[in-house]
């Protein structure tokens, strides 16, 4: 942890880029994918990468060292989807821990032989399924999945990244708040049972250029609801390429006391799904992120390779990397959009008839079910002027 801090503050670092656009040259087979581990598997595994950590180990390290030749300081392990939720539609949750050791240690192999310092980071992906949201257009109400089951899964995944030698974590491309949230507390959960700590960089994702996540909050926001957690730093990732990433990430750098960590797709998605963003331009737009002091870290998602690390890693050279702002001394809250104390604020207004012990319209509501009326009483407090509603 000591060794990240004093790096982070000597100069921007280099986190890898995507390990699926990789993967995908190397034209692998169903058999690599079920090796002798899971000859006998009943589903098709094929497009399961995190399964090539244990059946093709050598080319997931080889994945590695290209990235950290390239100038990577940072690289990830094949870990995205090795949760039990995610492994779940593939039958395979059962396997999470061993695929999570087997990530680390491809990852440690290619780190530790760089001849110079290459961190570790576990990447831990927000499953497949949304804390806040229904998968059912039918029924707004129902969840596929429990804030506590969450925390478990979380819980088992950190455990095994942490307990297998990776440097730090990176719960990442969370278009759920309430997953990270999940995430973060689960994490928390294996360093108590572990009794030690490693440094956790936690990475949101803005879905498109509204400026939100999918579960509709904004940058500021998503901060204020994480920012209590212990973060090495904060970051934005996935979903947008770097050009269209630039006005949610000035907001988080603004907002965040923390270093900052930005890793953009290779551009927009095309016709085809493919990214057409150049090593050069992507490397061009990168450096003016660190040029303007929005970054302490830098690398690549969806699309970028080597030849964009390499690129990324030559753009930056040399800048100097951000200052965080002091941390705010006043109190700030969070649903979709941030609320804050400033200099020279009067009163905060707090509905209290969302409250079942507040209002006895709204208890009986509660009570027999009716929640679109009820939204509709946090609606006219909301009209009326309050700021907070309990």
């Amino acid at each position: 942890m000591n060794r990240l801090e004093s790096l982070l503050q000597e100069r921007i670092l280099i986190i890898d880029g995507a390990m699926g656009s990789m993967l995908q040259g190397y034209e692998l087979t169903e058999a690599d994918y079920r090796g002798s581990a899971w000859a006998n598997h009943p589903t098709s595994l094929k497009g399961c990468h995190d399964l090539l950590s244990v059946t093709r180990p050598d080319v997931i390290e080889e994945i590695h060292r290209a990235y950290i030749e390239a100038g990577a300081d940072i690289i990830e392990t094949n870990t995205f989807t090795a949760n039990a939720v995610s492994m779940a539609d593939y039958g395979l949750a059962h396997e999470t821990d061993r695929l999570n050791r087997a990530a680390v240690a491809a990852a440690r192999r290619a780190a530790d032989s760089a001849g110079r310092p290459v961190f570790v980071a576990g990447s831990m992906g927000p499953t497949t399924k949304t804390a806040s949201l229904s998968p059912d257009v039918n029924n707004p109400g129902f969840r596929a999945v429990s804030f506590e089951e969450l925390r478990a899964v979380f819980r088992e995944q950190a455990l095994a990244l942490v307990d297998a030698g990776a440097d730090l974590l990176l719960p990442e491309t969370n278009i759920d708040t309430l997953n990270l949230k999940a995430g973060l507390v689960g994490i928390e959960d294996a360093f108590a049972q572990l009794g030690r700590r490693i440094p956790v960089i936690a990475s949101v994702t803005i879905t498109d250029r509204s400026g939100r996540t999918l579960s509709g909050q904004t940058v500021e926001a998503f901060w204020v609801s994480v920012e209590h957690a212990a973060l090495t730093g904060v970051s934005m990732n996935c979903a947008l390429g770097a050009t269209e990433m630039r006005p949610f990430l000035e907001a988080l750098s603004a907002a965040a006391p923390v270093p900052v960590l930005c890793y953009p797709n290779a551009g927009l998605p095309n016709e085809m799904g493919g990214y057409d963003d150049t090593p050069e331009h992507m490397a061009e737009v990168l450096r003016g992120f660190a040029a303007d002091g929005l970054v302490n870290l830098v690398g690549g998602c969806c699309g970028t390779t080597p030849a964009h690390i390499r690129a990324i890693a030559a753009a930056v050279r040399g800048l100097v990397p951000r200052t965080p702002p002091p941390p705010r001394t006043r109190p700030a809250w969070a649903g979709l959009e941030p609320y804050a104390l400033f200099e020279g604020t009067t009163f905060s207004l707090v509905g209290e008839r969302t409250n079942v012990s507040g209002s006895k319209r709204f208890r009986d509501l509660i009570r027999s079910g009716d929640y679109e009326r009820a939204v509709e009483v946090a609606r006219q407090q909301v009209e009326g002027g309050a700021n907070i509603l309990d």
